[in-house]
């Protein structure tokens, strides 16, 4: 694979509280199979755990290995630091909670060879290891969990809105003037869509793989899809062309759900012949998550398909929630 006159590749990894992750993190990363140098920088937060002590023995057994300080832990933050402290003309953006798969980054390097483009980037392929957490890597990676983007579901090989993780060029990142440390959350596809409105290209790959581990609990799934939905309804008060249908059908579902509800008690207990109409929208999101979630995890065990129709509900609802909730000054500007 022709990686063009790249003198080398910089790993950028914002790393907080991934003391079980970490080290099988990094290791994919200095296993990575390449003809030019590489370097991996982690960009340490205020960690709770012992995070930092397995970052410290992991930078003694490999030259390779730098550690620079992030003191608010914020993933933009931590991710400039890390890039303004590399030294090579690529970017690697890595999380401490994600496994690259063997030759990522070679085939990023020639994916940005052949295709000229500004960032590449592939699938995020959540993968479980209990039954809760494989059915949220069903739901992940399926459209009627997170909507039809090739990051999730893949896809063929194009030109895309935004891609999971991504490799840029360090150039463009410096004229991009790098992540925007007011958005906590959706920093990489607000990246992107800078990149794209300045003319550069965003490049999807379904070859490029990231391992990624879905959240463990019901409760801490909930949280992340409910800071999701806060965050993209900011990038939409931002950049209001980017609004869809995708992202604007959890809120609309969440509030005929609501409004289903309420109008079925209150017919219930008034006696109205509202009742079998009213539940009628509860009824088909019921049906829909049901059949929907035990054909997304046709291939699992019982247990996993069981998970579903909860799994699926939670991200819907709390997506379409957070997206309904967010506050104007949800981001300090």
């Amino acid at each position: 694979m022709s990686t063009g006159s790249f003198d080398g590749v910089s790993v950028v990894i914002p790393v907080l509280n991934e003391a079980p992750y970490l080290n099988e993190a990094v290791s994919r990363v200095l296993e990575q199979k390449v003809d030019v140098d590489l370097e991996v920088i982690l960009a340490l937060g205020p960690s709770i755990d012992n995070t930092n002590e397995v970052a410290a023995k992991l930078a003694q057994r490999d030259s390779r290995v730098k550690l620079v300080q992030s003191k608010t832990g914020k993933t933009a933050a931590g991710l400039n630091i890390a890039v303004r402290a590399s030294k090579y003309q690529v970017i690697v953006r890595v999380d401490g909670h994600c496994e690259l798969s063997p030759n990522y980054i070679s085939t990023a390097l020639e994916t940005l060879v052949r295709t000229n483009a500004d960032v590449v980037g592939g699938v995020m392929a959540a993968t479980g290891i209990t039954n809760f957490e494989k059915a949220v890597a069903c739901a992940m990676r399926s459209t009627l969990g997170v909507g039809p983007a090739a990051f999730h579901v893949g896809g063929s090989e194009g030109e895309a809105l935004t891609v999971y993780l991504g490799v840029f060029r360090r150039e463009t990142l410096d004229d991009a003037n790098g992540y925007d440390e007011t958005f906590i959350r959706a920093q990489d596809w607000e990246l992107n869509h800078r990149i794209r409105k300045s003319g550069g290209k965003i490049w999807f790959n379904p070859n490029l793989e990231v391992s990624y581990r879905p959240r463990s609990s019901l409760t801490a799934l909930a949280r992340q899809y409910f800071e999701y939905g806060r965050w993209r309804r900011e990038v939409s008060r931002t950049y209001p062309e980017t609004n869809s249908v995708r992202y604007l059908a959890p809120p609309l579902t969440f509030s005929a759900l609501i409004l289903s509800g309420l109008i079925s008690i209150y017919s219930a207990i008034s006696a109205a012949s509202l009742f079998p109409i009213s539940a009628l929208p509860i009824a088909g999101y019921a049906g829909l998550v049901v059949i929907g979630g035990f054909v997304v995890s046709r291939k699992q065990s019982m247990k996993v398909k069981f998970y579903l129709p909860i799994v699926l509900t939670t991200m819907h609802l709390t997506w379409g929630f957070g997206f309904i909730t967010s506050p104007k000054h949800l981001r300090s500007r």
